[in-house]
């Protein structure tokens, strides 16, 4: 088996290996490194934009109590559009339920809910926001947040509270133009 190519592989490679020189033991990078301990970036941050919320004051109407009703109508939008809306009379389309969020999520999941509804072409909506019975002396956080917000997107013609049925203070109907 002298002709085994097996035999020209191995002498091949003794030949460019013969000059190397083994390394010593303590010369291998083989100590491992101490991961320094993780940092709760996001936590301090959601901690941060609490306490940032909880010191400023959302909008101008900042004054809304629990049991306030909230009413909306852009200039051009007659009042008898906004009493059939206050009545229930228009179909809702599409809802979302802002308990338990925060003032930022719930931002963030309104913005959302309401670009989905305006690429859908939806006219009618409901948004629950609750009545604030626990935001302590702040008042009601999210509806103060949602009346802020609706009141600066310019495809809102129109809000309301909700009939009793459907929330009351606890929830508005919104119309989009």
């Amino acid at each position: 088996m002298a002709n085994d190519p097996g035999d020209d592989d191995t002498r091949l490679f003794r030949e460019a290996v013969r000059g190397v020189k083994t390394l010593r033991a303590e010369s291998r990078a083989t100590a491992r490194r101490r991961r320094p301990a993780p940092r709760a970036r996001f936590a301090r941050a959601d901690q941060a934009a609490v306490l940032a919320e909880s010191l400023e004051v959302p909008y101008p109407e900042a004054g809304i109590e629990t049991g306030d009703a909230l009413s909306f109508r852009r200039p051009g939008v007659q009042e008898s559009v906004l009493r059939k809306l206050r009545r229930g009379e228009f179909r809702v389309e599409a809802e979302i339920d802002l308990h338990g969020l925060t003032a930022v999520e719930a931002k963030a999941e309104l913005r959302s809910f309401l670009s989905e509804a305006i690429a859908r072409n939806l006219r009618c909506l409901r948004i629950v926001h609750g009545k604030g019975l626990r935001s302590g002396h702040r008042g009601p956080v999210l509806k103060q947040t949602v009346n802020g917000l609706l009141r600066r997107v310019a495809a809102v013609v129109a809000f309301t509270s909700a009939r009793q049925v459907d929330g009351g203070t606890g929830a508005v109907y919104v119309l989009l133009g």
